[in-house]
């Protein structure tokens, strides 16, 4: 049997646990702290000044192992091009928020214009310079498919920015993002390594990333993510998806990124109709944890539902 696979997750693993402690310090001495805001929940005030913008350490453990990589599997650079890409949209906005003091950080039609940008140039370059093409493997199926055509395009901005939106609501408690993500990622190298795909260097890496961050981010966390690493990682699941023709996949092991997302939907949408709420704060890990979950239970609970959607979603192959 190949093992070959090991290799990049503990190349990853060890580059973030090398890094972390020399980061983290940095990023405390530069005043890199976390903004808490006033409407969030009270237990998180605590939080104010936690070193952020620790995607950093992410995004450069994945780059530094790809680069071992990426001559013999080239088909991980379009999916490593829209995680640093996604992952600088994100550092702009923390820096702005976190060095230049204003709370919203970018404005959300420069957000809006760089996601697209980046989604742009992907799509081009899987559509004239990969063998996907336009269908997506539909779950439960047998194999079939289902051809999108003129829709391609349309979908995937939509997968793609919405994707990366869900991740970075996700990334609201302790781990909870990382967490979740090393699921995803564990699924997709899976499926990538079966059907040798030629990116498993990349999610393989990914998982060992979010491991080794998981040691600094897991309740208490040392460091957050910050836009930096939510943003990024959102990029590289929806890059993931589309690389392997499983963006349908997504609504099953991205179940709960499905479900952080809809629910601030939901309570926006209502509020405007009824001035009530459904639940009692959006993201709906909030309304969890103000009902009395600790951040370690939900962030436990989460995390069980997508190992078991991550196997549901290997059943659907």
């Amino acid at each position: 049997m190949n093992f070959s696979f090991i290799t990049p997750i503990l190349i990853a693993f060890g580059v973030n646990v090398f890094l972390s402690p020399i980061v983290i310090p940095f990023l405390s001495r530069l005043k890199f702290g976390q903004y808490i805001r006033d409407d969030g929940p009270s237990s998180h005030l605590k939080k104010a000044g936690t070193p952020t913008m620790g995607g950093i350490i992410i995004l450069t453990s994945i780059l530094i192992t790809s680069l071992f990589y990426v001559r013999s599997y080239p088909k991980i650079i379009p999916v490593l091009f829209v995680t640093l890409g996604f992952g600088i949209i994100g550092f702009l906005d923390d820096f702005i928020k976190v060095v230049m003091k204003r709370s919203l950080g970018l404005r959300a039609w420069q957000k809006v214009i760089g996601q697209i940008l980046v989604t742009s140039i992907f799509g081009y370059y899987l559509l004239n310079y990969t063998d996907v093409d336009t269908s997506m493997i539909i779950p439960f199926a047998n194999g079939q498919v289902l051809s999108l055509g003129i829709w391609f395009l349309p979908v995937l901005f939509f997968v793609m920015i919405g994707t990366v939106n869900s991740v970075n609501l996700t990334d609201g408690l302790d781990g909870l993002a990382a967490s979740i993500t090393v699921l995803v990622a564990a699924f997709f190298s899976v499926v990538s390594i079966g059907v040798n795909s030629g990116i498993e260097p990349i999610t393989c890496a990914a998982v060992g990333s979010l491991l080794g961050f998981l040691l600094f981010n897991s309740h208490p966390a040392r460091v957050f993510m910050g836009d930096t690493g939510s943003l990024a990682l959102g990029g590289f699941v929806a890059a993931t998806a589309y690389m392997l023709q499983m963006p349908l996949f997504l609504l099953i092991v991205g179940l709960i990124y499905v479900l952080e997302t809809t629910s601030v939907m939901l309570q926006v949408l209502y509020f405007k109709k009824t001035k009530k709420r459904i639940f009692k704060m959006a993201p709906i890990h909030h309304h969890f944890e103000l009902s009395g979950w600790r951040e370690t239970k939900i962030v436990s609970v989460f995390g069980i539902i997508t190992a078991i959607l991550c196997l549901i979603g290997l059943l659907a192959l």
